[in-house]
């Protein structure tokens, strides 16, 4: 989903498997709607799609930005303000 950031397609088709359990958050599951600009294509279990309407808890991320922003190796000093 992250390349289609602000895009819409005419056809979005969206597997929802309760496998995919760590991604089954419900602001993941509008974004996959809201590109969808003609047809929405769900595939799956109908309890994922229950779980994934029913989380609306924000989803933490383990990327390490703070880290890598103030670490010298990653930014310089001059890059550190933006």
């Amino acid at each position: 989903m992250h390349k289609a950031q602000g895009s819409e397609y005419p056809v979005v088709v969206l597997p929802v498997l309760p496998q995919h359990g760590a991604m089954l958050y419900r602001n993941l599951l509008y974004t996959a709607v809201s590109r969808a600009r003609r047809l929405l294509v769900l595939v799956g279990d109908e309890r994922a799609i229950e779980t994934a309407v029913g989380e609306d808890k924000m989803q933490r991320r383990e990327t390490l930005l703070a880290h890598r922003i103030s670490d010298d190796r990653f930014a310089s000093a001059a890059t550190k303000h933006l």
